[in-house]
């Protein structure tokens, strides 16, 4: 028999029960497309992450207090001396510029309305280092941290919560645990990183933070450290130039550190193993559907050989070798999950759209990624299983006496 008759008596046999062979299809085609679909969404998990991280810049490190890695006696705070320092070029050629941050999350209210921001307290060089571009009004200058100005630059989510708009706003009030701030600027959108809302924040000179919101034991204490390298090709002479600045301010030994230093890269890896896990834990759970689709493919096939027992016993008496049976069922448990698989690719890229229209529908953008190795392995795999599965029927079939199988009622 060549591959066009072994084809062409699949398709008759499986066309000859439409329902029996749709439903068993059915199963490989949610399978499929469970796989594809997951893997898309971890994919795009990915994607989503990773291009927020870049979008920091590549030349971005973060200073942190504490060290996980060792235990420390006496471990010091970052300080705003220790940022000035680091920042001096005759310590540290290859930093070209270092803002610190204090953080906190407090209760913001204004006209009627109230929620929960986390609210900054930065320096001018924040914006450089971080990318921060305002779209309306300006940013916080040296003058207002020298002042310690009550202004502040909101984010447009913030704005959006507080007073329904992004724009017009400048000269606004806005009270942050009571007290009163002027709104003088309002941030251009950067959407959701694994840090949080780019979007739902507000920025206010360090110094009144310092004075006014975030008390701390030391008077100059800050809570992170962004340093911005001179070059992305200096990111790690940067980072060892920094270390050194701080364990001579700090009196610790190498490898004694009470600070922490992430460069983007750490971040990204980070990030690249958190979603890969979790893209290899959303397709596994997607093919059990694959596994239950291929045990339903089992099932038919025995069906099928114990109705087609006496066809079986004809063949083998007109001369039909085992290899000759045993191909024909494979072919038959192969072609099912193969149309199968190829009616769920479609059905997962629909399913992937429709879960990207929903998440923009909602206001949260997020795009799925169909990539051609997730097509590949959905493909082969439920080849695979369509053969692992018909194995024992398409055996089962083969063995068969042709005498025994004649008699057979």
């Amino acid at each position: 028999m060549n591959l066009t008759q072994i084809l062409f008596e699949a398709l008759e046999s499986l066309n000859s029960n439409k329902m029996r062979s749709g439903l068993t299809i059915l199963g490989i085609i949610i399978g499929v497309a469970a796989v594809i679909a997951m893997l898309a969404v971890g994919s795009g998990a990915q994607n989503e992450i990773t291009g927020s991280i870049n979008d920091f810049g590549t030349n971005l490190l973060f200073i942190f207090s504490g060290n996980e890695q060792v235990e420390v006696r006496n471990p010091r705070p970052l300080t705003l001396k220790d940022a000035e320092a680091i920042g001096d070029p005759f310590f540290a050629p290859s930093v070209g510029l270092a803002a610190p941050s204090i953080n906190g999350k407090h209760i913001v209210t204004a006209g009627g309305k109230e929620t929960s921001v986390a609210v900054n307290g930065i320096t001018a060089s924040y914006a450089p280092v971080r990318n921060e571009v305002v779209g309306e009004g300006e940013f916080i200058s040296e003058a207002h941290v020298f002042e310690r100005a009550s202004v502040a630059v909101i984010g447009p989510e913030t704005a959006e919560a507080l007073f329904g708009r992004q724009t017009g706003l400048l000269g606004e009030t806005i009270r942050i645990e009571g007290q009163p701030f002027r709104i003088i600027g309002v941030l251009e959108a950067k959407g959701g990183t694994m840090m949080g809302s780019q979007d739902d924040r507000i920025l206010i000179p360090l110094s009144t933070a310092q004075s006014r919101l975030e008390q701390r034991d030391t008077i100059d204490t800050v809570d992170v450290i962004f340093i911005q390298a001179v070059s992305s090709e200096a990111v790690l002479q940067a980072s060892e130039e920094v270390a050194q600045v701080l364990r001579t301010r700090h009196r610790t030994a190498i490898g004694m550190d009470d600070f922490t230093i992430y460069t983007q890269d750490d971040f990204l890896s980070t990030a690249e193993s958190i979603t890969g896990i979790l893209t290899i834990f959303l397709g596994g759970i997607a093919a059990i559907s694959l596994l239950v689709g291929g045990i339903g493919i089992m099932n038919i096939m025995l069906v099928s050989v114990i109705e087609r027992t006496r066809e079986i016993g004809l063949r083998k008496a007109l001369g039909a070798r085992k290899n000759d049976i045993l191909i024909q069922f494979l072919a038959e448990s192969s072609l099912l999950s193969l149309l199968g698989g190829f009616i769920g690719i479609l059905l997962g890229w629909a399913l992937s759209f429709l879960i990207e229209k929903i998440s923009i529908a909602m206001g949260s953008p997020f795009y799925p990624s169909i990539t051609l190795d997730s097509v590949l392995l959905a493909t082969i795999f439920s080849l695979v299983v369509g053969l692992f599965f018909g194995i024992y029927p398409s055996n089962r079939a083969a063995s068969l006496q042709p005498v025994e199988a004649l008699r057979y009622e």
